[in-house]
């Protein structure tokens, strides 16, 4: 669903585009030994005075962007109480001594996270519908959820989304398979699978009578699994939607949850955003994974967001500066077409020590594990 008020939209053609993993679910508002709460998020969104939530609202303030994914902002059913309150309640009021920011759109839908599913998905011998055997990993539904914040309209007639598609339709995809080459899954458990761990959105927005598609995801870490690399797999499927989306030659296999088919018009202008969980040159992600979108003809990925903070948070790797999580790995990505769009700069939000913004990296409950990373454009 989405929302739109009758505040007019900026008159400018150059935009901050910014992705943001927020940790804001419910295992973050929980105290050690705590039982979980599903509805811990929409508790703190009422109070307008959590100390986590202010410093991500600081945080967002700061770099000011016009148009914001968040991942692992948890699913609320209501807007009113989930990112209404959110908007109101800590972005309308100036944290820390930044500027109040307002959204007057926004788009937020259901994705698979939690949401059980009939089939054992982890391979322990159980249909737990749960954790592992949700359609994507979450211990209740719409836990690690998105929601799309815009300073400018949505053409909400034409949001796409791939929450349903299934895995296997996916021309080569990669199946699952143990490590003496027999499948993981079971035919029946692989013909169901759902591709998308929380959801795909193409989302157009309208920005002076010209439309960008904000192409929003956070597929599942490459991690967390066996010697079979179930995630590792998926992960590369999730991205690899992503990369034959906006390829006019491969795409006719794509099927929408409404039942539209194929890709992006070949001219359109888009980004592609989010969390998405795979590094070019470290970490345990799929060889490839990522490059699938970095090397793609269609996509800009000069220059590579970078930051003082992270470079000096591990001072001894030729890779610091890019980093975009404190767990030392780039991960989250704003990448924009190279048709339709100039990229005029480009960063990781990770003030170094010293810096008076730098209290809001500190640890990761300060604000997050994560660093907002953004990219400022301007429409051709």
């Amino acid at each position: 669903m989405s929302c739109a008020s009758k505040e007019p939209a900026p008159t400018v053609t150059e935009l901050t585009i910014a992705t943001f993993n927020v940790s804001m679910e419910a295992d973050n508002y929980k105290a050690r030994n705590d039982p979980r709460d599903p509805n811990a998020l929409k508790k703190q969104l009422a109070t307008g005075t959590h100390s986590q939530i202010k410093n991500v609202a600081a945080i967002i303030q700061h770099v000011r962007p016009d148009i914001l994914l968040l991942n692992e902002f948890d699913y609320i059913t209501d807007p009113k109480e989930g990112v209404e309150a959110f908007i109101a309640n800590y972005l309308n009021r100036g944290q820390h001594g930044q500027q109040a920011i307002d959204y007057p759109f926004y788009y937020v839908a259901e994705v698979n996270t939690g949401v059980p599913s009939p089939y054992d998905l982890n391979g322990d011998g159980i249909a737990s519908g749960t954790g592992d055997d949700a359609w994507g990993y979450g211990n209740y539904p719409g836990q690690y959820g998105m929601v799309l914040l815009s300073k400018y309209p949505l053409d909400e007639a034409k949001i796409r989304s791939f929450r349903l598609f299934k895995w296997h339709q996916m021309p080569n995809a990669n199946r699952v398979m143990n490590p003496d080459g027999t499948a993981f899954h079971t035919d029946e458990t692989w013909q169901g699978m759902r591709l998308s761990s929380k959801s795909h959105w193409d989302v157009p927005v309208s920005v002076n009578g010209k439309t960008l598609h904000v192409l929003a995801a956070h597929p599942t870490p490459p991690v967390f699994d066996g010697p079979e690399d179930r995630n590792g797999a998926r992960n590369y499927d999730e991205i690899r939607l992503w990369a034959d989306y906006i390829s006019a030659t491969s795409n006719d296999y794509l099927v929408d949850d409404a039942g539209n088919t194929g890709g992006l018009p070949e001219q359109a202008a888009f980004v592609i955003m989010g969390d998405l969980n795979a590094s070019p040159n470290e970490g345990d992600t799929r060889q490839g994974a990522i490059d699938q979108l970095l090397l793609h003809p269609a996509v800009n990925a000069e220059p590579t967001p970078i930051s003082k903070g992270g470079a000096q948070h591990t001072s001894d790797n030729p890779n610091a500066a890019t980093h975009t999580s404190g767990f030392r790995l780039r991960v989250d990505y704003v990448l924009p077409s190279v048709k339709g769009l100039e990229v005029m700069s480009s960063g990781v939000f990770w003030p170094a020590e010293g810096d008076k913004m730098h209290f809001a990296v500190q640890e990761r409950k300060t604000s997050s594990d994560h660093r907002l990373v953004w990219v400022k454009v301007a429409l051709k």
